[in-house]
């Protein structure tokens, strides 16, 4: 996938205006409107001034592009950092009037299904008193908070403009109890944290989406959680009973004999809690000790003379 330099395609500043975005779209789309352009690429050219504008006029979503740096250049290829936009608080999708499935696969990749106004079921409500927006943004917890319920310090980030209309930041923060068992991609939801209400009506909602932090020991599917586990060579031939961590505290595994590298093994009900709780799955990888030493050496050396094992036997080799 290939990045989009958005202020390149508008041929406008990173630091420009609001108006100055909002002029040089018109200019460029009746430059390159597929009805009136002689161009040869024109509904290409047509296509991404809408998906630039659409990202520039939108100060949530031109504040986040932004903190992606100024680094990337245009065709460079591209993968979102995973954490880019952490904490950034969005109204909803923020589309007007333009259907997003015909922008660019950066595009999708950034804000589409899955990224910021996509896959998010809580809409902008109002209702006769001018209620206010529901709000989201995504957050990172710990995977041991998800175990025990915890109360943290969260801080988000808010986006306006600014009086010469550039997006301004600022940040607020929040205490924020996370509840057992939540799940990664769960909603927590704060009442009246959302956008502010006009006239007598209520503010609006705030939706924390879950992330769970990459965790050095622990990956999670679901509900499941996964630990690869070092076993020695001894151990997985011959069988053992080992302590084994878990993010609810360690606990004795027994080890059968004959164990290959890869083996899972289920600790039932120590995934993620709930009603249903997930599973833990311990997957053995089997370590082997360092042959730095004269006594590693001749163990090793014994040992093959002892087992006449060939690992390669199932290639014919």
């Amino acid at each position: 996938m290939e990045f989009k330099d958005y202020y390149g395609i508008m041929g406008v500043k990173r630091d420009a205006t609001r108006d100055e975005i909002k002029r040089a779209y018109r200019k460029l789309a009746r430059k390159y409107h597929p009805d009136v352009s002689r161009e040869a690429d024109a509904e290409v050219r047509f296509k991404e001034v809408g998906e630039a504008y659409e990202v520039l006029k939108d100060p949530e979503k031109r504040a986040a592009y932004d903190r992606l740096g100024a680094n990337w250049r245009a065709g460079q290829e591209f993968r979102p950092p995973p954490d880019w936009d952490r904490g950034f608080e969005f109204h909803g999708g923020g589309f007007t009037g333009v259907d997003a499935g015909q922008f660019s696969d950066f595009f999708e990749s950034l804000f589409g299904r899955g990224g910021i106004g996509g896959g998010f079921t809580h809409q902008p409500r109002r209702d006769f008193h001018a209620r206010g927006e529901d709000t989201y943004a995504r957050v990172l917890i710990d995977l041991e908070d998800a175990y025990h319920g915890a109360t943290r310090m969260l801080t988000l980030k808010q986006t306006a403009l600014s009086p010469d209309g550039r997006p301004q930041t600022k940040e607020r923060t929040l205490n924020v109890r996370i509840p057992k068992g939540v799940r990664q991609g769960q909603h927590i939801r704060l009442a009246g944290q959302g956008g502010a209400a006009i006239g007598k009506g209520g503010a609006g909602d705030l939706y924390l989406e879950v992330e769970f932090r990459p965790h050095r020991f622990y990956r999670v599917e679901g509900r499941d959680v996964f630990l690869d586990l070092p076993v020695a060579p001894w151990e997985a031939a011959l069988g053992a009973t080992i302590k084994v961590p878990t993010p609810s505290g360690s606990v004795d595994l027994k080890i059968p004999a004959n164990s290959a590298g890869g083996r899972k093994l289920r600790l039932h009900g120590r995934g993620i809690p709930a009603r249903e709780p997930g599973d833990l799955y311990v997957v053995l990888q089997i370590a082997l000790p360092a042959a730095a030493t004269e006594a590693a050496r001749a163990a090793y050396s014994a040992f093959e003379k002892a087992l006449k094992f060939n690992p390669r036997a199932s290639l014919g080799v």
